[in-house]
This record gives structure tokens, C-alpha cells and sequence, in this order.
């Protein structure tokens, strides 16, 4: 009787972790299909065909380039003496604490100021992606003024996904930013204590504008490197990496390894050590 009463106990405590872990396993698995059939339902008729907010028709123009507006250059100047003009100078012309903004381009002051990596209380330290101080008027304004300073550097983009490719977008990413951004776009430590930011949070236009402007340690691919089309193709691969089909599971943060080796352990040896206390407690 005894022997009964203390055989029971070693096994319906394993017993009872093992029917946990495997309900939550398949609750967590059912929640990613589910969740990966509606978010990549558009996907079914081919993976090339889904567009994120791109202008659809298949003869327009990859990307086109947004004009700004003369009559707010004074209200961008008043924006960048006030909040600016401290590191960069009254004319975006540089101090010893900030490079001179002349020249750059339209896009290159969007990409700071849209992602809210400017203005910047610390210049010593890496810019992080923060809400944008600006409206997106405001910000263009500002946009206007420094362009107005001197000719020169890109163009803000306006980026067509409808003929895109995400397939050729992937191939693209892989060869030319997965070494910094991973394969999944979520960013990675490089040396010195730089890193590359994670994708998900940026708009297809602040994604075109990294690739022509080159922002912090990232490398500028100007036409001659990355056509118009090309970098078409890179944006709707990003923005598909923002919502990935994960049909079959869940997406574990799409980190790769790291989270998956956490689960491997959780679930994998802690069901061996489940099985190995079940069965020494019969052994005895």
C-alpha cells in the first residue's frame, strides 16, 4: 500500500508537467497558425503579388520623388534654429559637435528627423529610433529649408511596391544587408558597440531613404549600385519581414537560433527530465 501511495506521487507529477507542456505547446502552435494564416492570407496567389501599401500599377515608376513645398521653407528654418541650430549651426553648415547639413539632401534630413534619431541630446552616442518630435509637415518643412541651403544628395523617395518582388527583394537583402540587419531584418550587434537597428519599425520611404543615404555606419548605394527597382524590391522584402508568414508555428521573435535553442531546452530536456523522473520512480 505503501509502495502505491509513493509510486503514485513520482507519477502524476511528471505526468501532470508533461500534459502542461504539451497543451502549452500546442496552444502556442495553434496561435501562430492562426495568427500566420491572417496576416499572410494575401499571400496565397504568390508571394510576389502581395503589396503593403504600395501604389498599384504595373507601369508605374519604381519610385518617384516627392517635391516640397517652397512656402514652408521659413517655418523649417524657425523649426531648425529652435531645435537644431545648437549642434548644426543657423545655416546646417556644422560646429565642432555636428556635421555640416549642406548638400545632403532632402531625404538624408527626412530619414533623421521622420525617424526621431534627431534631434539628438548626446551626439556621442548612437541615435536610436524614437517618435519623431515633428509632424509630418514640420518635418518636411525642415526638409525644405536645408535642401534650400545648397543642391546636391538624393531626393526624398516615394516607393511603388505594386511591381515589386519579394523573391528578388529577399536576394538583394541577403547580399548586401543581412551581414549587418540579419536574414530577419531584426538587427544585430556589431563592433565597438554600434549596432544595426531592428527593421520592423520603419515606413517603406525611411527604408529607401538607408539604402540611398548611408545613415551612421551603413554603407550609401547610390543608382549605380541599387537600381530604382532593385531598392523597390529590398523595401517590400522589409516590409514583408514585418509581417511574415509564420504558417506552421509561431515566429519566436524571428531571432533564429537564440529563442529556438531556449525552447529546445524548456521543452526538449525538461521533457527528458520528466521522462527520466517517471522512470527511475518505477525503477523503485
Amino acid at each position: 500500500m505503501k509502495f502505491r501511495k509513493k509510486l503514485g506521487g513520482r507519477v502524476v507529477v511528471p505526468v501532470a508537467l508533461g500534459v502542461a507542456a504539451s497543451v502549452g505547446g500546442l496552444a502556442l502552435f495553434s496561435q501562430g497558425a492562426v495568427a500566420a494564416t491572417s496576416t499572410g492570407s494575401s499571400s496565397t496567389s504568390g508571394a510576389n503579388s502581395v503589396t503593403y501599401g504600395g501604389t498599384s500599377g504595373a507601369g508605374s515608376a519604381p519610385i518617384t520623388n516627392v517635391k516640397l513645398n517652397p512656402a514652408t521653407i521659413a517655418l523649417g528654418k524657425t523649426l531648425f534654429v529652435e531645435n537644431c541650430s545648437s549642434c548644426h549651426g543657423d545655416t546646417a553648415s556644422g560646429t565642432s559637435r555636428a556635421p555640416n547639413l549642406q548638400g545632403l539632401g532632402a531625404a538624408t534630413i527626412d530619414f533623421w528627423v521622420s525617424t526621431g534619431r534627431m534631434p539628438l541630446a548626446d551626439p556621442t552616442v548612437q541615435a536610436t529610433v524614437k517618435p519623431s518630435r515633428f509632424t509630418k509637415q514640420q518635418t518636411l518643412a525642415i526638409d525644405a529649408y536645408v535642401s534650400s541651403l545648397a543642391s546636391g544628395g538624393p531626393k526624398i523617395p516615394e516607393v511603388n511596391l505594386g511591381s515589386a518582388s519579394i523573391s528578388a527583394g529577399e536576394g538583394l537583402f541577403s547580399t548586401n544587408c543581412a551581414a549587418c540587419h540579419t536574414i530577419t531584418g531584426v538587427g544585430d550587434a556589431l563592433a565597438g558597440g554600434v549596432y544595426a537597428p531592428s527593421l520592423y519599425p520603419a515606413t517603406k520611404t525611411q527604408v529607401a531613404e538607408a539604402i540611398r543615404t548611408g545613415p551612421g555606419n551603413m554603407p550609401r548605394f547610390g543608382p549605380g549600385n541599387l537600381s530604382n527597382q532593385q531598392v523597390a524590391d529590398i523595401v517590400k522584402y522589409v516590409k514583408y519581414l514585418q509581417h511574415p508568414n509564420n504558417a506552421g508555428g509561431i515566429g519566436l521573435g524571428h531571432v533564429g537560433p537564440v529563442t529556438e535553442g531556449f525552447v529546445g531546452i524548456l521543452i526538449g530536456l525538461g521533457s527528458l527530465m520528466i521522462a527520466g523522473y517517471w522512470i527511475g520512480g518505477r525503477a523503485h
